[in-house]
């Protein structure tokens, strides 16, 4: 059977979820960064399709509905689409886990807050967010991250080959300039204050057609640079990674109280989304499978050809960029370190949030717990 045939005819049919497994993934070995594989212990089936042990499986159900909220929308990116495929394929079902999605508006602090007060329980926050969040009073706990590398990127014109041509020019942002990228720009040695910043809408257009003189322009690498590609107007993209600048992709965080009260609850959601993202990057036929059930959200004006891209680019910037001595999910504490010190660089964030007290707001246990040297287990113990 074909991966995509796997994929179609998956719904509410846990043990064709463990055949299409040793497809997608096979059993043991060392996982790529990008792509966990996952071995498959001794199971228990409940009765009810269930693939985990009977103990297991009611300490999940016990944990009630789990609010899954999104970044943006049903956007297929990583921290999104492997959320929405796990609950389309009964990844969720097969462990036992009663999980509602939600679409988030784009806005974080909002999502912050919905964590905070429990009307969700997970949700993707990215590090630097967690860190600001709690120094704001904002009870969250990081869970997971992909990587270190970060969406956040500049864009400019391909005459710009060197960000010093930067000095004095216009830069247009979307409200803000992410603190990674303005990192970037200094240690690429330009001088911030000659740099004049410009607010401009959501059309990277703006860009190629010099509008207001734009030099450069702030935007995420899967999604802007993309848009003026199909369009034939492809521009150069800097990112802060290359620039040993930190951030986070594909990050996640928790309502603490819930965390504390249901832990394998909150493994076993981490286990299979990261089951899930293996699945949508095995090939073409399962990205578009998976994109598709995000398409099944969203409605028919969702731009497929984009939101393919949009997966396949983030899902490369996490394989270019794996954590270092991590599992794929597995948090930094380096990275826990080098944010606090930009944050308070740009006043972001107060002196009082040292690295120290950034560590505890965040628990990499749940991610490890899933894995077996270095191997997702798949479904659980």
């Amino acid at each position: 059977m074909s991966q995509l045939s796997l994929l179609t005819t998956r719904r509410g049919a846990a043990l064709v979820a463990l055949a299409g497994l040793l497809a997608v993934t096979g059993c043991g070995g060392s996982p790529s960064a990008g792509s966990p594989s996952a071995e498959s212990p001794s199971v228990a089936t409940d009765g009810s399709g269930a693939a985990i042990s009977a103990d297991r499986c009611a300490k999940n159900r016990a944990a009630g509905t789990i609010t899954y909220l999104s970044g943006y929308q049903f956007q297929s990116s990583v921290s999104i689409l492997e959320y929405i495929a796990a609950k389309d394929l009964g990844y969720f079902d097969d462990l036992c886990l009663d999980v509602q999605l939600k679409p988030g508006s784009g806005d974080t602090a909002q999502n912050t807050k919905l964590l905070a007060s429990g009307q969700a329980t997970i949700s993707a926050v990215s590090m630097q967010d967690v860190i600001q969040a709690r120094a704001n009073g904002i009870d969250i706990t990081g869970i997971s991250s992909y990587s270190n590398a970060g969406l956040d990127i500049l864009m400019t014109n391909p005459d710009v080959t060197d960000l010093k041509q930067l000095d004095g020019k216009v830069v247009g942002h979307k409200g803000y300039v992410p603190a990674s990228v303005r990192a970037m720009v200094e240690k690429a040695g330009v001088d911030w204050s000659s740099v004049q910043l410009v607010k401009e809408g959501y059309d990277p257009s703006v860009l190629p057609r010099r509008q207001n003189d734009l030099a450069a322009l702030t935007g995420f690498i899967s999604n802007e640079p993309n848009q003026l590609e199909a369009a034939g107007t492809p521009v150069t993209v800097w990112q802060p990674v290359t620039y040993g600048i930190p951030s986070s992709i594909g990050a996640m965080a928790v309502n603490p109280a819930f965390a504390e009260a249901h832990p394998t609850a909150v493994e076993d959601v981490l286990r299979a989304a990261l089951h899930a993202y293996a699945t949508c990057s095995a090939d073409a036929a399962a990205t578009a499978t998976c994109v598709g059930f995000a398409k099944d959200l969203s409605g028919a004006t969702y731009d497929t050809d984009l939101n393919e891209k949009i997966w396949t680019t983030e899902t490369s910037v996490v394989a270019d960029n794996p954590t270092p001595g991590q599992p794929l999910g597995g948090i930094d504490p380096q990275n826990v370190t080098d944010l606090v010190q930009m944050l308070r660089q740009y006043d972001i964030v107060p002196s009082t949030v040292t690295p120290e007290v950034a560590a505890g707001w965040f628990d990499n246990s749940f991610v490890t717990s899933v894995y077996s040297g270095g191997t997702l287990v798949w479904p659980a113990p």
